[in-house]
């Protein structure tokens, strides 16, 4: 598990370099995120078939139970800046809808592309709105 803790590290550092290195606006653990998930798919493409549990799914499995320890420091943080949550709550609130909402609206339009691509089935969607508009 420890060689999977430091992949992780490892990762979370190689985001951080191209965060730094290319000047980009998006946190350093993002990117090191998408360098991850690229290592794993290809890591994945080569062993199709390997039935052992993998040092990272154990350590994602530990980290995954003892998530809401990990939410800990960010409520901390949310308490200790109640001044500023009290003056400025109405753009906080419009963030939080507006991100919630675009963010739902944007995995929903991947999630119906993707199923699309991936079962080859034509897109049936207004077919199923006339549908429904009709049974009203």
């Amino acid at each position: 598990m420890l060689s999977a803790f430091l992949w992780l590290i490892a990762c979370q550092l190689a985001g951080e370099l191209i965060r730094e290195a290319l000047n980009l606006p998006i946190p350093g653990p993002v990117i090191g995120m998408f360098v991850l998930m690229t290592i794993l798919g290809w890591c994945s493409r080569k062993r199709r078939g390997a039935s052992q549990p993998e040092p990272l799914d154990s350590l994602a499995a530990k980290l995954i139970s003892s998530l809401g320890l990990l939410f800990v420091p960010a409520g901390v943080g949310i308490i200790g800046e109640a001044d500023v949550l009290r003056a400025e709550w109405l753009p906080i609130l419009a963030g939080v809808l507006g991100s919630t909402i675009l963010s739902v609206g944007v995995t929903g339009l991947v999630m119906h592309w993707s199923i699309r691509h991936r079962d080859n089935v034509p897109d049936t969607s207004s077919g199923l709105i006339k549908q429904l508009a009709e049974q009203s």
